[in-house]
């Protein structure tokens, strides 16, 4: 599959932005852990957040072993990006469109691996560390708990990372190869 094959499939849907890198062009940053640990409630109770999700220096290995990165974005409008259901709500519609856009990529030959927004939320409650992921070909890894800093990433990629209060932007990055 062709970037231009790519790009007429996902420009049907409602995305903000898009790029196309090489797993190369990520910037991976250790202190993205620092992050996780002092300010993210899931540190420690999420299948898809560190540290159950391995080291650093695995999960780089593991995005070397594709040629390339689908990066993209969705914007909703919301009045308090502050409110956890806002939240919620807009982020399910990134996500649905990851699915589609995964599924198509993999229907058409290439294998996928997919980080996106924050941490699971396929589970009301997640089973870590006493119960085995429920939905482990589901369950998108949090782009950050792999020490890629998103918005290093939006910059390289010439994309927006911040668009003022009352917009939420969430980013997914499909890595691939045939």
């Amino acid at each position: 599959m062709t970037h231009a094959e790519i790009e007429e499939f996902i420009t049907q849907f409602p995305i903000y932005q898009y790029a196309f890198a090489k797993p190369e062009d990520i910037n991976f940053d250790e202190d993205t852990r620092f992050y996780c640990k002092k300010e993210c409630k899931r540190y420690g109770t999420s299948w898809s957040c560190p540290p159950a999700i391995g080291k650093i220096s695995q999960l780089k290995d593991r995005c070397m072993a594709y040629t390339d990165v689908l990066f993209f974005s969705s914007v909703t409008e919301v009045k308090d990006r502050t409110d956890p259901l806002v939240q919620v709500e807009s982020r399910e519609t990134h996500e649905r469109m990851t699915r589609i856009f995964e599924k198509h990529m993999k229907d058409n030959g290439l294998l996928t691996y997919t980080l996106s927004s924050g941490a699971c939320s396929l589970c009301a409650k997640c089973g870590f560390p006493k119960e085995k992921c429920r939905h482990p070909q589901r369950m998108y890894p949090c782009i950050e708990s792999y020490g890629i800093v998103a918005a290093d990433l939006a910059e390289y990629c010439s994309m927006d990372f911040y668009m003022g209060e009352n917009l939420l932007l969430w980013y997914s990055l499909i890595l691939y190869r045939q």
